[in-house]
């Protein structure tokens, strides 16, 4: 059976849409997803699930989320192999010391990615923002907090995205090719 990767936007950031982790847990597996595992605090998870789209389990987990436990976020649900096209994407591979300054923004379609090509008249050098019809990857050598583009993506211009640093990404596709080898 398939893997897949859930990603919520905006939950356990400030005071807002708190999520533990183990209620997550129980909601995907209440859903018959197996093989499920976490991943930190801020809404990433691994799961085996039926040849369902992409799309189709994300519907199904917001909607779970927002019936049982009232919290009501973007869920953007990516296959290991739509996982592993973002990865390849990428116009960079960050060194280990760069990586919690390059972000990688998910979204479910394309055309919410190509919304965010507005964004590049925000970057100031040395910031390198690269949108694709996967993901988009902004590298902010200057700290996330400092970018112009960061705060817009975490901000209204990116509602319809949630970024990860590539480290959470490359823990989240060591999980997915864990669970593979098992």
């Amino acid at each position: 059976m398939p893997r897949f990767v859930a990603l919520l936007r905006g939950v356990n950031v400030g005071k807002g849409n708190r999520l533990a982790m183990a209620d997550f847990k129980a909601v995907l597996e209440g859903l018959g997803y197996t093989d499920v595992s976490t991943l930190l605090n801020s809404g990433n998870a691994v799961f085996t699930g039926s040849g369902r789209s992409s799309r189709r389990h994300a519907a199904s987990i917001a909607t779970a989320l927002e019936k049982e436990l009232a919290v009501t976020t973007l869920v953007i649900v990516k296959s290991a192999a739509e996982l592993s096209a973002v990865i390849g994407a990428s116009p960079i591979t960050p060194p280990q010391a760069d990586q919690s300054r390059y972000l990688v923004a998910f979204a479910a379609a394309a055309q919410e990615l190509h919304a965010l090509q507005r964004l590049q008249d925000l970057a100031r050098a040395p910031e390198r923002f690269v949108v694709t019809s996967v993901a988009a990857f902004l590298h902010c050598p200057a700290g996330v907090l400092k970018s112009r583009i960061g705060g817009a993506l975490l901000g209204h211009a990116g509602r319809r995205v949630t970024t990860r640093s590539w480290a959470t990404v490359m823990k989240l596709r060591a999980r997915v090719d864990a669970a593979r080898r098992g």
